[in-house]
């Protein structure tokens, strides 16, 4: 996943709702969201190539989700896949406290990554990158927060403005089809307000997009994902590459 913006425990009787972008490069090979063979348990996408996801839910009211933080100069080729975060949380039962106490301690191999896992009780923000954050790896209050590819909240143009019309769509109890509608927003930030995170200027530009497009990377599938009171759980996704 690339953005994410999410209701923790605002709406009366359904502690979450999430709508998120994953922005991938085309050719790498997915499956659509089902449940799987090998954790009927688990509702998700799958990438084909390292056998994790970038979000999903379980039966059990469960909910992971995951962002890469961008540091080109930091990458690994040789760096674990960091979708396995997602599946193992989603097929497993620890709470999302101790599911973060005893991962933390095994993550500096991964690349930098922002992991949020919850249930309708608990929702937690982890970052192997940004551990100066008082929030990391605490259970949040209740709020709406927005995840690209940086820290919590940070103040990147695609997330600000989202944040503000999920914020508004919620007050308004507007249609799932709206919050599709606001992840397809293709317009581009201002040069002068574009972060500076070690790419060049033109894909920053291309990047500062809530939905990306360009020849060989953009967004590939929008989801909206409801978390109710009684542990009931649904996700819609739609492939738009």
């Amino acid at each position: 996943m690339c953005l994410i913006v999410f209701a923790w425990k605002v709406i009366p009787g359904v502690p979450l709702i999430a709508a998120a972008n994953r922005d991938e490069f085309y050719d790498r090979p997915a499956a659509p969201a089902a449940w799987w063979d090998d954790h009927p348990q688990v509702y998700a996408g799958r990438d084909l190539r390292g056998g994790g996801t970038w979000l999903g839910v379980s039966r059990e009211g469960r909910f992971a989700a995951l962002t890469n933080i961008r540091a080109p100069g930091e990458r690994r080729d040789d760096a674990p896949s960091r979708g396995a975060l997602v599946a193992d949380f989603l097929s497993g039962a620890e709470t999302p406290q101790a599911y973060v106490q005893r991962m933390q301690c095994g993550t500096d191999d991964f690349n930098g990554f922002n992991l949020l896992i919850g249930d309708d009780h608990t929702m937690i923000w982890y970052s192997n990158r940004r551990r100066e954050d008082v929030r990391n790896g605490q259970p949040l209050a209740p709020g709406i927060y927005g995840l690209s590819n940086d820290s919590l909240d940070a103040p990147w143009p695609k997330v600000v403005r989202t944040k503000a019309q999920f914020a508004s769509m919620l007050c308004q109890g507007a249609p799932q089809e709206a919050y599709f509608e606001m992840l397809s927003d293709t317009s581009r930030a201002s040069d002068c307000r574009l972060p500076k995170t070690g790419v060049s200027l033109e894909m920053e530009r291309m990047l500062s997009a809530v939905c990306i497009e360009s020849p060989h990377y953009g967004t590939r599938v929008s989801t909206v994902v409801q978390l109710h009171a009684d542990r009931t759980v649904r996700l819609d996704e739609r492939a738009l590459r």
